[in-house]
């Protein structure tokens, strides 16, 4: 998704939000684009409080003067903002490939109402074509873990600078490249 687009996305989707409440901001490129112009809204006297998926979208909301609740939930959000990896024709979605994946569920499932904003490259007519299923595991026993998900695809530890990507919890993330998923 092109720069302009992503801003493009990401002010469609101010346009979603209620008047004022609590908003779910999501992580990513996209999302980054979308809690800077949250935070246009917030500077020019709109009352959102938000719940972030990531500590990189805390320390943005944060630098924006966007209040924040206490990670601890529960919340009632009236909508959240996120992007996604992969979009089938049927609406099913592969998200967490920023590494954000546990809390973007959490906050997903807490939402009243989730907009998601991709463009055209993210869709496909089934789910698993593009992209490969992340899934963040636990330090603990994650050889276990990923021999199980071995009977499923072919999982690779994520790293990054010969290191393993850890989330924001200290997880570890396998991206599972199973192929196309026929029942999500």
């Amino acid at each position: 998704m092109s720069e302009d687009m992503k801003r493009k996305a990401a002010l469609a989707a101010i346009s979603e939000l209620p008047d004022e409440g609590v908003i779910g901001i999501g992580t990513g490129s996209t999302a980054r684009l979308f809690i800077a112009a949250l935070g246009e809204r917030v500077a020019s006297g709109s009352r959102y409080v938000c719940v972030p998926t990531s500590e990189a979208s805390r320390q943005q909301a944060a630098e924006l003067g966007i209040p924040m609740l206490p990670d601890d939930g529960p919340w009632d959000i009236a909508v959240t903002v996120d992007g996604a990896d992969e979009v089938s024709d049927a609406l099913d979605l592969i998200k967490g490939g920023g590494g954000a994946h546990t809390r973007e569920k959490i906050v997903n499932y807490s939402s009243r109402r989730n907009v998601i904003i991709v463009d055209g490259s993210k869709l496909s007519r089934q789910l698993g074509a593009q992209w490969a299923v992340p899934v963040e595991v636990l330090p603990f026993a994650h050889l276990a873990t990923r021999t199980h998900l071995a009977h499923h695809g072919a999982p690779t530890l994520r790293q990054r600078e010969g290191a393993p990507v850890r989330t924001d919890a200290g997880n570890l993330i396998y991206d599972d490249a199973c192929g196309p998923i026929a029942a999500p």
